[in-house]
């Protein structure tokens, strides 16, 4: 059964920094693309970052890129999202997800892509 558990949010103030942890199982970690979403109050679900565990191939939403850095902890099945310099619209519910890495031509933050998702984890950013 795949499972994609995530954990490390919470409340921090604007300018701060949390790290976001997804601990997958179920399948063949390298076979995988993992994502990061999220989902702020009455918006759609948006891609953050992704990481193909096979080569390391990432993508990042132009909102984050210099702020967030996603890894990948092979040995451990586990995918990192470290979050710098949070913004109050960084603020909502955050998701990783996992895709088959032969469905796919380039890694992609496309929601619309990944067919397992974790049950995520709340991220508040403060002004």
């Amino acid at each position: 059964e795949v499972q994609l558990v995530e954990s490390g949010g919470g409340l921090v103030q604007a300018g701060g920094s949390l790290r976001l942890s997804c601990a997958a199982s179920g399948f063949t970690f390298d076979d995988y693309v993992i994502g990061w979403f999220r989902q702020a109050p009455g918006k759609e679900r948006e891609g953050v970052s992704c990481i193909s565990s096979r080569d390391g191939n990432t993508d990042y939403a132009d909102s984050v890129k210099g702020r967030f850095t996603i890894s990948s902890d092979n040995a451990k099945n586990t995918v990192y999202l470290q979050m710098n310099s949070l913004k109050p619209e960084d603020t909502g519910v955050y998701y990783c997800a996992a895709v088959s890495i032969h469905k796919l031509v380039v890694v992609t933050t496309s929601p619309d892509e990944y067919d397992y998702w974790g049950q995520g984890t709340q991220v508040t950013v403060s002004s």
